[in-house]
C-alpha cells in the first residue's frame, strides 16, 4: 500500500529525472555534473555574433549579471519541476520575493498579503515598500472573504504563503487566483514549504511562484538561494528589470550546489513527508501539546482544503503549549538532535520556541516549530522524551 503523497512523488520523480539526466552540449566533454562556468563574461567572434546575442539578452551568454551557463542549467530544470515557462534564480529567498514584488507594484498600488506570511516578507511589505507609495493590508488567508473585504479599487497584488511557515494556515489558492484575475491583481506564492513535488499553484491559477532554494531544494544546509517561476513574459518582465538591475544574481558556485542537490529532491521529500507526519501524530499525543499545526493531519482545520491543492506534506510544523516560554526554551535547549536554529530543509532536525503570535490562541501560550530532518524518527522521538524527563 502506497503512503501518503509516495504516487505523486514517484510520478514527479520519473519526470524529473528524464529532465536531470538530459543530454548536455558536446561543449561538455560529456560531463555528468553540468560544470561550473567561472566566468564574468563571454566573448564573440564577430560584432554580428554579439549585436544578435544582444537581442535576446537573457537567452544568450553575454555577462554573468545576466546569464550563466551553470544557472541557467539550473533555471530550466526549476522551470521543468514546478511546470513553469521560465524561472530566474537569486542570491536568496529574499531578494527572489522582493523581485517578484517589485515587478508586480507601482507607486500608488496597493497589496493585500496573508498576516502569517514569511517575517520579512510582511517587513518589506508593511514598512519598506510605503516609502515607493504602495500600502499592503493584511489579511486572515484562510477565508477568501478577508481579501475581498480588504480589496480597494488600486489592489494590484494578493501575496500568499500557503502553508504559512508559523502556524502553518492554507489559502484556498483556486479561489485566490480566481479572484485576483476579476479584479485585475496578481498573485505571488511563497511555495517553500511544500516544494514542488507538493504543490504546483501554476497549476491552480497562481501568476507568480517564489522559493527559497535555501529550503528543501538545496536540501544541505550549504548555500543560500531564491527563485521565481512563471510565465515567459512575467519571468522576463523580472529578468530586465530587478534582476539585471538591482544585481541580486545567484552565483555558479551555487547553482551547481543546488543542481546537484535537485536531483535528490523527490526521494528526500518522501521522506521527510513520512517523517513529519509521524512526529507531528506523536506529539499530537502528548499531554503537554494543546494541538498540532500539520496540514497533514486529519485534525487540522482545513485538511480537506490541502488534500485538494497538495499532493504531499513537508516536515516542518508546529504545535502549541500553555507551558512557560522558559521552561520550553529550556526542553529545546536539552534536546541533541534537534538543534535551536532557524531555516529549514537540510538533513539535520531543528527547533525554535517563541511565544504565540498575538491574536492566536490568546498571547500566553507558547508555539514550538520542529523540523524534522533526516535522522531516524525513533531517534528524535526519543530525544523529545528524553528531554522532557530531564526538566
Amino acid at each position: 500500500m502506497s503512503k501518503p503523497g509516495q504516487d505523486a512523488v514517484t510520478a514527479r520523480e520519473k519526470q524529473f529525472t528524464q529532465v536531470s539526466y538530459d543530454q548536455l552540449d558536446s561543449r561538455h566533454h560529456g560531463a555528468i555534473h553540468m560544470p561550473i562556468y567561472q566566468n564574468s563574461l563571454f566573448a564573440f567572434e564577430t560584432y554580428e555574433e554579439f549585436d544578435t546575442a544582444f537581442q535576446a539578452l537573457l537567452d544568450n551568454h553575454i555577462y554573468s549579471r545576466g546569464n550563466n551557463p551553470t544557472v541557467t542549467y539550473l533555471e530550466q530544470k526549476l522551470a521543468e519541476l514546478e511546470g513553469a515557462d521560465k524561472a530566474k534564480c537569486f542570491a536568496s529567498g529574499m531578494a527572489a520575493i522582493s523581485s517578484a514584488i517589485l515587478s508586480s507594484v507601482q507607486q500608488g498600488d496597493h497589496v493585500i498579503c496573508v498576516d502569517q506570511a514569511y517575517g520579512p516578507t510582511r517587513e518589506f511589505l508593511g514598512s519598506y515598500m510605503v516609502k515607493f507609495g504602495v500600502e499592503t493590508t493584511f489579511v486572515d488567508g484562510t477565508s477568501i472573504d478577508s481579501f475581498r473585504a480588504a480589496v480597494r479599487p488600486n489592489t494590484k497584488l494578493l501575496y500568499l504563503e500557503s502553508p504559512t511557515s508559523g502556524l502553518f494556515e492554507l489559502q484556498n489558492l483556486r479561489e485566490c487566483a480566481a479572484y485576483a484575475k476579476l479584479i485585475g491583481a496578481r498573485t505571488i506564492i511563497d511555495n517553500t514549504w511544500a516544494s514542488p513535488c507538493f504543490q504546483n499553484p501554476l497549476d491552480l491559477g497562481v501568476d507568480l511562484v517564489v522559493h527559497s532554494i535555501t529550503k528543501y531544494i538545496s536540501g544541505h544546509s550549504d548555500c543560500v538561494g531564491g527563485v521565481i517561476l512563471g510565465s515567459n513574459e512575467l519571468i522576463d518582465k523580472v529578468g530586465y528589470g530587478e534582476y539585471m538591475l538591482l544585481g541580486g544574481l545567484m552565483t555558479p558556485q551555487t547553482a551547481a550546489l543546488v543542481s546537484k542537490g535537485l536531483r535528490t529532491l523527490p526521494l528526500r521529500m518522501q521522506r521527510h513527508e513520512e517523517s513529519g507526519l509521524l512526529l507531528a501524530e506523536y506529539m499530537s499525543r502528548k499531554a503537554y501539546v494543546n494541538h498540532v499545526n500539520h496540514p497533514g493531519l486529519s485534525s487540522h482545520p482545513q485538511y480537506e482544503l490541502g488534500k485538494s491543492q497538495m499532493k504531499g506534506y513537508s516536515s516542518l510544523f508546529s504545535f502549541v503549549t500553555d507551558e512557560p516560554l522558559a521552561k520550553m526554551r529550556a526542553w529545546a535547549t536539552k534536546l541533541q538532535y534537534f538543534k535551536i536554529a532557524v531555516s529549514w530543509g537540510g538533513f539535520e532536525s531543528l527547533v525554535t520556541v517563541n511565544p504565540l503570535p498575538p491574536g492566536k490562541d490568546g498571547q500566553s501560550a507558547t508555539v514550538v516549530r520542529l523540523y524534522v530532518g533526516m535522522e531516524d524518527p525513533k531517534d528524535l522521538m526519543a530525544d523529545i522524551d528524553l528531554a522532557w524527563n530531564s526538566l
